[in-house]
């Protein structure tokens, strides 16, 4: 079933959670992924034909959008989709090193307890992100959008929006990077940007979230009901 049973009040009433449905992101969101990045990404760079990021102009790029990234280091668009692949093949070979961020898989059940439903939209493999979080953690996600491509997140929320029924209001996607925040704005969904991942939080500010966390606990306080939270 693609949305929680709802917990605590009913919908409608006071004290019921904000949104029905939490679409999350993997990468920087629930996964710890960017020092395995920072550490593969030279190696792919030379695969591939790009500039190296120089190690003082890393804070730098996580003040841009995949675009500015990608211009900023010479990647041409046609090869994205190879160095995703291979990207992702790294990332199943290396799924042993990567772990949750701290607090996320309390925060994960937290939200079903509070009658939050749960889908995930990711460049990465579901295989990938399933070994990353655990079958547990993985098991209170109902709906996995996997393999999606770089730049086509907005068609996968909008077509996790539809097998939900819930209206786009009841529906808030999580994500770390702008390129999150342009596709559920262009799903016309609300963005809630967290802080601890790849993109920097003045960087996200900017842009102008409905919400902007710090902590996997500031997500928990802000979308669950006072009864969810001190339950």
């Amino acid at each position: 079933m693609l949305v929680a049973e709802r917990g605590g009040a009913p919908a409608g009433r006071d004290g019921a959670p904000p949104y029905r449905l939490v679409i999350l992101d993997f990468d920087g969101t629930l996964a710890d992924t960017f020092p395995w990045f920072t550490r593969v990404l030279p190696a792919v760079a030379d695969r591939y034909g790009f500039r190296r990021p120089v190690p003082e102009e890393v804070e730098a790029l996580r003040a841009l959008d995949a675009r500015g990234v990608m211009r900023r280091l010479g990647v041409p668009g046609w090869k994205l989709p190879l160095i995703a692949r291979h990207m992702h093949g790294l990332a199943a070979r290396d799924a042993a090193e990567l772990a949750p961020f701290p607090g996320i898989p309390a925060l994960l059940a937290r939200l079903r307890a509070g009658g939050i439903g749960l889908a995930l939209v990711s460049s990465n493999r579901e295989d990938v992100v399933r070994r990353v979080l655990g079958p547990h953690s993985a098991g209170l996600i109902d709906a996995y959008a996997c393999g999606t491509s770089v730049f086509g997140k907005a068609r996968r929320f909008r077509a996790v929006l539809r097998a939900s029924g819930l209206p786009s209001a009841d529906v808030l996607c999580l994500g770390d990077e702008l390129r999150d925040h342009a596709a559920a704005t262009r799903a016309g969904l609300a963005f809630g940007a967290v802080t601890w991942g790849y993109t920097r939080a003045p960087a996200l500010a900017a842009a102008g979230p409905a919400h902007l966390f710090a902590t996997p606990e500031a997500v928990a306080a802000a979308l669950l009901p006072e009864a969810a939270r001190t339950a």
